[in-house]
């Protein structure tokens, strides 16, 4: 029998109130303690509301979600863009805020680590792997499955998805509220720097319906790291991103064997 290992890595910055106090760049313009605050960016932009990543705001991201909108969020990585997944519209507009190519594939993030079997296939997996590798800096690739309830319209011609479950408490708490998954992708021009504050990407906050500021992030610019589970019992990194060292230790504890 596996024996549960114990849980090799944790990314620290996930709470409200550990967020509120990585306010960086965005301070100068908005004060944790508002409710909102909205920025008029220049002539003929519509002006940008930006509010705290705290408990306080979940229900307008929500509502946002709900309705079909685009809103950027702090994760445990980087700052995304996020919107429902399962709106059609609501992802097309993320292509068209990032300038991204139709062919490039989304991730879509869910609350809570059961939450992924209702979007992907995890049947094969050892169990207990998926709760050692999150919450956390890990985009996990599996097949969609023909029960999954994510929208053909969502990375069309793909048989797999990436999902997260970011170690931060907020955007898991939209997901959560939203009884959705969020499609998930880095809050930048596509093929520019990734953006850890606000102020990286404030030339596409009009673009969003709300902008949430957690501040200056302290992970660095490497986002998640990428891990394709489609064949049992096999892992291929894919990307390093912030969390390779640990990721594949946790791997090689339940017996996965890399694919080069």
């Amino acid at each position: 029998m596996l024996l549960k290992p114990k849980r090799l890595f944790k990314v620290s910055f996930r709470s409200s109130s550990a967020q509120s106090r990585f306010v960086g760049i965005g301070a100068q313009f908005v004060s944790m303690a508002q409710t909102t605050n909205t920025l008029h960016l220049g002539l003929g932009l519509k002006p940008a509301t930006i509010l705290s990543s705290s408990d306080d705001h979940v229900k307008e991201a929500i509502d946002a979600i709900k309705a079909g909108k685009v809103i950027a969020v702090p994760t445990d990585t980087l700052y995304g863009f996020a919107c429902d997944a399962c709106s059609a519209e609501a992802v097309n507009r993320i292509y068209e805020i990032k300038g991204r190519k139709l062919t490039s594939p989304l991730a879509i993030c869910v609350a809570d680590v059961p939450d992924i079997s209702r979007f992907a296939i995890v049947d094969h997996l050892p169990i207990g792997l998926l709760d050692q590798l999150l919450p956390g800096p890990v985009t996990i690739v599996l097949k969609r499955g023909n029960s999954s309830v994510l929208e053909k319209s969502l990375n069309p011609g793909l048989e797999s998805i990436g999902v997260r479950v970011p170690d931060f408490d907020f955007i898991r708490a939209v997901a959560r509220g939203s009884q959705s998954a969020l499609a998930l992708t880095s809050a930048n021009i596509s093929g520019s720097q990734s953006s850890v504050s606000i102020r990286d990407f404030e030339e596409l906050w009009p673009q969003c319906a709300l902008v949430y500021d957690g501040g200056t992030l302290p992970s660095g610019r490497a986002g998640s790291t990428v891990v394709d589970l489609v064949q049992p019992g096999l892992y291929k990194i894919l990307r390093d991103g912030s969390a390779r060292e640990e990721t594949t230790a946790i791997l090689h504890i339940f017996g996965l064997k890399e694919v080069m």
